[in-house]
């Protein structure tokens, strides 16, 4: 019996989502088959207000088609607060038709803001003043009918909300309503409370809290950027079994106090008296002592229904250890470097004052290092109320810690019970997609390191970092990162809410802020500001989302019109404010900028947008655009080549980020392009495979090398140990990403106080080189997100014997996992159900290749396959793939220290004269072979520009050795 459905329904991203305000909601599904080569050839969609689908509000009927992502609703109008139910049925190229699919749906909230009620209350100021530092506390009660059949609550707050129905918290969202641009953009949140509430009494709180709003923010301790005064903004419906209504909103019949958070700051931490808790939120409260609320008009913008993965506590976790620092204090090791906080129990002596203190790590005497959080406190203060067992953990306070400073815990004297103490992990919840490992164990403790990286900065906007006083959505960070960031996580309603933030933020004259939202002065540097136009195309390329990629265009276009504008020349950008090659190691003293010109990589950054600019302008079918931008580009890149490039062919800065630009960007070609990969290759060889690039040059090391034929470099910086490398810190122990590549150096000393965090995820970019080119999974960007996969894997000789990604696309899940042994080279792939794949097989011959333990031939799902130059290229359909081939080429043999003297000089200018008398040695790119023997001529040989006779001699040597096919272990 075959199988085929549509499964894993999604609309707007999300599965059965809450309260949206889309008035055309787009809809999604995978295909699950049991046949290679399954392509879905038509489908039928079907929308209903009732479950049953007895009655149909919107009915495709069937539609030939192999579209089965962001397919938007077509029917009548959506009507607001109403679940719509929908199912899909698919037909595919086998002449199957699958049963419907499990039903799913999707629940509107509120269309536009004549739709509410509620008013924005606040308390009386002239009871509670507005400045108040407690966290202000608001209630109200009500009496419900018998025959509840449903109820939501609709609204938000200014700054952030906890809302509680009869003593019980409503929902596990944190840090609502989110961070946007306030004044232009505010999100509201949908919670359903059907179970929460009762016929008869009940009562409705809310805890409001400064937070982003109005609390204080930045280097520079501002506060009130958004508004002086917290408030709320709140209905619920409440709907009966017979189709009435009541409805529930904040007026001034509500009324307000102060609550036991006395205190609440984004960076200073929290202060909890647990005296003052009063069970605010129960229908028999007491209130009479509380003062009045009073209507209040927010400067606040449109509102919008929540577009993000809400924020949540995502993990919890264990303390491994407790110890007493140098300095006598007692210390929690989460073993971990994580964002979120700490969540503890005690019994206690009512009064008891705990305070914990946060820090990433200890200092080289292994006491407890404050000084990278600047003015940031990061400190959390519980005042017991001596009643029972007691948890505490802040409410609108996170924290960026691996170690916790404990003080006042009863008889801590005595030693801590680390059963007392958990971690809960904080961040934007969003659904894992991807995997990476490999043979070597520090890489695969660097892809958790990024992965931690990621989840610790992805707090609702993506920050920078999240321990200091800083946490701000650097434009120039997130786009660096952003395509190992879509690899790792679901990033579609993330970035969606921060595009359309910044869309808000963009200056009429194009310039976009450093950060968003844009809290900090300053706007318009180049990396910075393209984030504009790189992570709108960078989700149209992982998802295929069309329509983001349509509501940005103008402001794509409005960043590279401001490029245009900047100096005399309209091809070249050299003049004004830019970052350069920020925290680059090449870095004059006393800067943090590198060596390569700051006009350098504005005009070539210049070059990059405009190109993506006229790409999306195809796509959106904007061909006037599309031959205008082409133009413009062509014109930036011959100003570029006139500007900053030698007649000669050399380009005028001799950094490694200026080389890895011009190639990347595809700024130089013929003869210039040759000279320019040959040179960055020798700088990085020259440097002992150490780097040397920061923040712009280090996303795109490793691929320009590996595109210009240089693999095997590219790998041996991935694995390079020594200062400066990704995998310094993974020595250092580090388990997240550091911001500097020194940030602890060799003697345990700190790179500085001022700028050193130890979670900022910008080189974590590696990861994008890491899962496509060392792993081999890609996309056909003509066709995105992964409708046409490209499995091609880059074998990296001895270095490394296995490499596996796994990602979970739009269309379901995708796998390249290759491994190498002495005889035998292996690679197995999964392709997802309606795509197709183009598979490389390096060093193989089609008579040698088997599929399953079948012949191409014969192999079900194969459709094409060709042999040029020991490749064999495929084309393949859905379904799990198992290819193996006889690795004839020598790829694995063992190492030692004296082989990488051959190594080099298969690099340089000898190497053409040994490949000549032993080709063996120097390979294609990526792969590279040697025998093993300690040879102890090879000292004193120079590493390149041998002689005739010492080449001679070193062939006469090598020949006599035997092959060892030992696996490196």
């Amino acid at each position: 019996m075959t199988h085929l459905k549509a499964a894993s329904l999604t609309t707007e991203y999300r599965t059965n989502p809450l309260g949206i305000d889309c008035k055309k909601p787009r809809l999604s599904w995978k295909i699950i088959s049991d046949e290679r080569g399954t392509l879905q050839q038509s489908y039928q969609i079907q929308v209903s207000e009732h479950p049953t689908f007895d009655t149909l509000l919107w009915n495709t009927g069937i539609i030939h088609s192999q579209e089965s992502l962001h397919l938007p609703y077509e029917g009548p109008d959506l009507k607001e607060r109403t679940r719509y139910f929908y199912r899909v049925k698919v037909w595919d190229n086998k002449s199957r038709e699958s049963a419907w699919s499990e039903t799913a749906w999707w629940e509107t909230a509120l269309f536009a803001e004549y739709d509410w009620k509620a008013q924005w209350i606040t308390p009386d100021e002239e009871v509670i003043d507005r400045l108040s530092e407690p966290a202000f506390c608001l209630r109200k009660e009500f009496q419900l009918q018998n025959d509840i059949a449903s109820a939501r609550i609709y609204g938000t707050g200014l700054g952030l909300y906890e809302l509680y129905v009869n003593g019980e918290r409503v929902g596990d969202e944190l840090f609502a309503p989110g961070w946007t641009s306030y004044h232009k953009r505010l999100q509201y949140q949908t919670y359903d409370i059907t179970s929460q509430l009762q016929a008869g009494p009940n009562a409705f709180g809310i805890m409001l809290a400064d937070g982003w709003y109005k609390g204080n923010m930045t280097w520079e301790n501002k506060r009130h950027i958004y508004g002086d005064r917290r408030a709320a903004f709140f209905e619920l419906h409440v709907r009966y079994n017979d189709g009435t209504e009541d409805i529930i909103v904040t007026d001034p019949s509500w009324k307000a106090a102060l609550g036991p958070v006395v205190y609440s700051e984004i960076y200073q931490g929290e202060k909890y008296d647990a005296r003052l808790e009063e069970g605010f939120s129960l229908p028999d409260f007491d209130d009479s002592s509380w003062s009045l609320v009073q209507e209040q008009q927010m400067p606040v913008g449109q509102l919008i229904a929540q577009e993000n993965w809400p924020t949540k506590v995502t993990e919890v976790i264990k303390p491994i250890a407790v110890f007493t620092t140098p300095s006598g204090e007692t210390v929690i090791d989460m073993g971990q470097n994580m964002v979120g906080r700490i969540r503890f129990f005690v019994k206690a002596d009512k009064g008891t004052k705990i305070i914990l203190k946060h820090a990433e790590v200890l200092d080289k005497d292994g006491n407890i290092y404050f000084g990278n959080l600047r003015k940031a406190d990061q400190q959390v203060e519980y005042i017991a109320k001596g009643i029972g067992l007691e948890n505490y953990a802040p409410h609108f306070s996170f924290q960026g810690f691996r170690y916790v400073r404990v003080e006042g815990y009863p008889n801590q004297e005595n030693g801590l019970s680390l059963e007392h103490f958990v971690g809960e992990v904080i961040h934007t919840d969003m659904e894992p997609t991807g995997e990476f490992e490999c043979s070597n164990p520090l890489v695969n403790k660097l892809q958790e390191n990024i992965k931690w990286g990621q989840r610790g900065n992805f707090l609702d906007v993506p920050t920078d970092c999240p321990q200091r006083d800083e946490r701000l959505g650097w434009t120039g960070d997130a786009q660096v990162f952003i395509q190992t960031a879509l690899f790792n996580y679901h990033g579609g309603p993330f970035f969606t809410k921060w595009l359309r933030d910044l869309k808000a933020e963009q200056h009429p004259d194009g310039g976009v802020p450093f950060v968003i939202p844009a809290v900090v002065g300053g706007a318009n540097a180049a990396a910075w500001g393209d984030a504009a136009t790189i992570i709108p195309w960078e989700i149209y390329k992982a998802y295929g989302d069309k329509r983001l990629l349509a509501e940005q265009y103008d402001s794509m276009k409005a960043w590279v019109e401001y490029m245009r504008r900047q100096g005399e020349n309209e091809y070249l950008w050299i003049v004004g404010f830019n970052f350069g090659d920020w925290l680059a190691l090449d870095a004059p003293s006393g800067s943090y900028s590198g060596a390569t010109p700051k006009d350098f990589i504005a005009t070539a950054f210049y070059a990059h947008s405009t190109r993506i600019l006229r790409d999306a302008a195809k796509v959106l079918g904007k061909w006037e655009d599309a031959k205008s931008y082409g133009l413009l580009l062509e014109n930036i890149i011959e100003a570029f080549n006139h500007e900053f490039v030698s007649k000669s062919g050399r380009l005028v800065s001799p950094t490694q980020t200026a080389h890895v630009l011009a190639l990347i960007f595809d700024l130089v070609d013929g003869d210039v392009k040759k000279r320019t990969a040959h040179e960055l290759n020798e700088l990085i060889i020259n440097n002992n495979y150490h780097l040397t690039t920061g923040f712009v040059g280090t996303p795109y090391l490793c691929f320009a090398l590996s595109k210009a034929g240089h693999h095997e470099t590219a790998v041996k910086l991935l694995l390079q140990e020594g200062y400066p490398s990704w995998l310094y810190s993974v020595k250092k122990g580090a388990t997240t990403i550091w911001e500097h590549w020194d940030g602890i150096k060799e003697d345990g000393s700190f790179w500085s106080d001022d700028m050193n965090s130890f979670n900022h995820y910008a080189y974590g970019a590696i990861g994008d080189w890491m899962y496509r080119k060392v792993a081999g999974l890609d996309m056909d960007e003509e066709l995105p997100a992964y409708k046409r996969i490209r499995i091609q894997p880059a074998f990296a000789g001895i270095h490394l014997t296995y490499a596996k990604a796994a990602f979970e696309s739009m269309y379901g899940r995708i796998q390249s996992a290759w491994s190498i042994t002495a005889d035998k080279i292996e690679l197995k792939v999964e392709i997802p159900a309606n795509t197709t794949a183009e598979i490389v097989l390096p060093f193989a011959q089609t008579a040698n290749v088997s599929e399953g333990g079948n012949p191409l031939a014969q192999a079900n799902g194969i459709y094409t396959y060709k042999e040029k130059d020991d490749t064999v290229t495929l084309t393949v359909g859905s379904g799990s793939y198992h290819f193996q081939y006889d690795n004839k080429n020598g790829l694995m043999v063992e190492f030692t220290k004296n082989s990488r003297l051959i190594d080099v000089l298969a690099h340089q200018s000898s190497a053409a004269i040994l490949d000549k008398h032993a080709p063996w040695i120097a390979k294609p790119p990526g792969i590279f072979a040697m025998r093993t023997k300690t040879l102890q001529e090879l000292a004193e040989f120079p590493e390149a520009n041998l002689t005739k006779n010492q080449v001679d001699a070193l062939i006469e040597e090598l020949n006599t050795i035997e092959w060892k096919a030992e696996l490196v272990k």
